[in-house]
C-alpha cells in the first residue's frame, strides 16, 4: 500500500496508521474514505481493482430497481424457487428444505440485507451482469465490471474441494495471490471475475446519496443497506446513537470488504469502502475484521 507523495503532513501520517494497522494485520488491500459535504477524500490504493464478492450485489440490485423504476421490470413478479435454482453458500434461500415463490422486489431485499446468493443470482436471471456493468456504464461510474452470477464463485469452489479440503484450496489461492500467479479458483483473477475498485464503488455510493440516482432507486436501496445483517466488520466503528451506518459487505475464501455510508446526527455524510485480502489462509480472522474498521476510522476522523 502506497502513501500519495502530495498528502499534507497530518494526512500523510492518518495513510501510513491505516497501512500500518492492515498490514500488521495480514491484510492487503484499498481503502477509501470520502466526505460528502466537501468532496474531500483520503485514500491507499482506491484505483486497485478487486475481485467483489457478494459487493457485487449491490450494483446489481441498483441497476434492478432502475429496470424496476423504467417500467422494464415489476418488482411484483413471483419467481418460484427450488433445488434446482438454488445457489450454493451463504444463508438464507439456500438453506430451504422446500420449494418457495418469492416477488423480485423481496428477492432484490433479501440479496442486500443477508446477502442471499440465490436471491442474487433469481436477480441475475432477468438483470445480467453485463445489464448491470452496461447501466453503470450509463450512469458515467467506472471500474466496475460484472462477468458472473454470484453462484459461479461457489461452483468453482466445490470443484476444487472434490480432490482438496477447503483449507488446502484457500492456502493455495492466497499462495497464488502472493505470487502473482493465475487464481486456482478462475473467478478471483481480474480478468474474469466481478471486479471493482474502491474509488468506483465510492462513486456509485455517492451516486446513490447525491440525487444523481433517482429517489424511487436511491431511497429503497438506502432502506436495504441500513438494514444489512452483517455488521461485524466496520459497522462497529461507525455506528452509534448518533450516526447511522448502512453498507454491503463481500467475503469469499480471502477476500474482506465492505462499501458504506456512515450519516452523523450533525448533518456530515461520509462514504467510506475498503477492499482487502488475507495473507493468513484461515476462515475465522476476527482480528483483521477489526484492524478494517479501525483503519478506515483512522481516515474519517481525519477528515470530519
Amino acid at each position: 500500500m502506497t502513501v500519495p507523495a502530495d498528502s499534507s503532513s497530518a494526512r500523510a501520517s492518518a495513510l501510513r496508521r491505516a497501512a500500518h494497522v492492515l498490514e500488521t494485520a495480514g491484510l492487503s488491500g484499498s481503502l477509501l474514505v470520502r466526505h460528502l459535504g466537501t468532496g474531500q477524500e483520503l485514500a491507499l490504493d482506491p484505483d486497485r481493482p478487486f475481485p467483489l464478492a457478494s459487493i457485487a450485489k449491490l450494483p446489481l440490485a441498483a441497476a434492478a430497481l432502475h429496470a424496476a423504476q423504467r417500467g422494464d421490470l415489476d418488482l411484483s413478479t413471483p419467481v418460484r424457487i427450488d433445488d434446482a435454482s438454488r445457489s450454493q453458500g451463504g444463508p438464507g434461500i439456500a438453506r430451504f428444505t422446500y420449494p418457495a415463490t418469492i416477488a423480485v422486489g423481496d428477492l432484490i431485499r433479501l440479496a442486500i440485507e443477508i446477502s442471499d446468493n440465490t436471491a442474487a443470482d433469481a436477480i441475475f436471471r432477468i438483470v445480467s451482469p453485463r445489464d448491470v456493468t452496461e447501466w453503470l456504464q450509463a450512469l458515467g461510474t467506472s471500474g466496475i465490471v460484472l462477468r458472473h452470477p454470484i453462484g459461479e464463485l461457489y461452483a468453482s469452489l466445490a470443484t476444487q474441494t472434490v480432490t482438496r479440503d477447503v483449507a488446502t484450496v484457500h492456502s493455495l489461492v492466497v499462495s497464488a495471490d502472493k505470487q502473482g500467479h493465475p487464481s486456482p479458483l478462475p473467478q478471483l483473477d481480474i480478468e474474469r471475475a466481478n471486479a471493482g475498485t474502491a474509488r468506483g464503488l465510492a462513486d456509485l455510493l455517492q451516486k446513490i446519496w447525491d440525487g444523481d440516482i433517482e429517489d424511487a432507486v436511491a431511497a429503497p436501496l438506502r432502506d436495504m443497506l441500513a438494514a444489512n445483517v452483517f455488521r461485524h466488520r466496520l459497522a462497529p466503528d461507525f455506528s452509534a446513537d448518533t450516526s447511522t451506518w448502512y453498507s454491503k459487505t463481500g467475503s469469499f475464501v480471502h477476500l474482506r470488504h465492505e462499501a458504506g455510508v456512515v450519516e452523523h446526527e450533525g448533518g456530515e455524510v461520509l462514504v467510506v469502502v475498503a477492499l482487502t485480502r488475507s495473507r493468513v489462509p484461515a476462515l475465522a480472522q476476527p482480528s483483521a475484521e477489526q484492524a478494517m474498521g479501525y483503519a478506515a476510522r483512522i481516515l474519517h476522523d481525519e477528515l470530519v
